[in-house]
Protein backbone atom coordinates (compact mmCIF):
# COMPACT_ATOMS: atom_id res chain seq x y z
CA UNK A 1 0.00 0.00 0.00
CA UNK A 2 1.54 3.53 -0.79
CA UNK A 3 0.80 6.79 1.11
CA UNK A 4 2.01 9.71 0.27
CA UNK A 5 3.59 11.67 2.69
CA UNK A 6 6.30 14.81 3.43
CA UNK A 7 9.17 13.91 5.88
CA UNK A 8 9.81 17.08 8.69
CA UNK A 9 12.75 16.14 9.82
CA UNK A 10 15.18 14.34 7.37
CA UNK A 11 18.10 14.72 9.90
CA UNK A 12 16.72 11.85 12.21
CA UNK A 13 15.34 8.48 11.96
CA UNK A 14 13.40 5.94 14.75
CA UNK A 15 15.23 2.73 14.96
CA UNK A 16 13.21 -0.19 16.30
CA UNK A 17 15.76 -1.47 18.85
CA UNK A 18 13.28 -4.67 19.99
CA UNK A 19 10.78 -5.18 22.40
CA UNK A 20 8.63 -1.94 21.22
CA UNK A 21 11.42 0.82 22.26
CA UNK A 22 12.58 2.77 19.68
CA UNK A 23 15.47 5.19 19.82
CA UNK A 24 15.85 8.41 17.74
CA UNK A 25 19.37 9.12 15.70
CA UNK A 26 20.54 10.78 13.13
CA UNK A 27 21.19 9.32 9.68
CA UNK A 28 24.83 8.31 10.16
CA UNK A 29 24.20 6.80 13.45
CA UNK A 30 21.03 4.51 12.38
CA UNK A 31 23.09 3.16 9.14
CA UNK A 32 26.08 2.40 11.83
CA UNK A 33 23.23 0.75 13.82
CA UNK A 34 21.82 -0.98 11.17
CA UNK A 35 25.60 -1.55 9.63
CA UNK A 36 26.30 -3.27 13.03
CA UNK A 37 23.52 -5.70 13.39
CA UNK A 38 23.94 -7.03 9.45
CA UNK A 39 27.45 -8.02 10.76
CA UNK A 40 26.14 -9.64 13.98
CA UNK A 41 23.21 -11.59 12.46
CA UNK A 42 25.73 -12.66 9.95
CA UNK A 43 28.33 -14.14 12.48
CA UNK A 44 25.22 -15.83 14.30
CA UNK A 45 24.35 -17.35 10.75
CA UNK A 46 27.54 -18.31 10.41
CA UNK A 47 28.15 -19.78 13.95
CA UNK A 48 24.92 -22.11 13.55
CA UNK A 49 25.10 -23.37 9.97
CA UNK A 50 27.63 -26.24 10.80
CA UNK A 51 25.02 -27.47 14.21
CA UNK A 52 22.51 -26.95 11.46
CA UNK A 53 23.60 -29.31 8.99
CA UNK A 54 24.86 -31.71 11.41
CA UNK A 55 21.25 -32.15 12.78
CA UNK A 56 19.72 -32.13 9.13
CA UNK A 57 21.85 -35.16 8.23
CA UNK A 58 20.73 -36.66 11.39
CA UNK A 59 16.73 -36.23 10.85
CA UNK A 60 17.45 -37.80 6.89
CA UNK A 61 19.34 -40.57 8.77
CA UNK A 62 15.84 -41.03 11.31
CA UNK A 63 13.95 -40.74 8.30
CA UNK A 64 15.94 -43.00 6.39
CA UNK A 65 15.90 -45.84 9.16
CA UNK A 66 11.83 -45.09 9.32
CA UNK A 67 11.06 -45.66 6.70
CA UNK A 68 13.48 -49.09 6.17
CA UNK A 69 11.41 -50.13 9.65
CA UNK A 70 7.78 -49.39 7.86
CA UNK A 71 8.94 -51.31 4.97
CA UNK A 72 9.93 -54.05 7.07
CA UNK A 73 6.56 -54.32 8.82
CA UNK A 74 4.57 -53.91 5.61
CA UNK A 75 6.61 -57.08 3.91
CA UNK A 76 5.76 -58.58 7.21
CA UNK A 77 1.89 -58.02 7.01
CA UNK A 78 1.94 -58.79 3.63
CA UNK A 79 3.58 -62.61 4.33
CA UNK A 80 1.10 -63.22 7.28
CA UNK A 81 -1.58 -61.78 5.58
CA UNK A 82 -0.68 -64.48 2.44
CA UNK A 83 0.44 -67.13 5.03
CA UNK A 84 -2.89 -67.26 6.28
CA UNK A 85 -5.61 -67.22 3.46
CA UNK A 86 -3.61 -69.78 1.81
CA UNK A 87 -4.60 -72.28 5.06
Amino acid sequence: MYVPGTLNDVEHVMINVGTGYYVEKNVEDGKDFFKRKIEFLTKQIEKIQPTLQEKYAMKQAVVEVMNMKLQQLHSQQTSQTGTTTKA
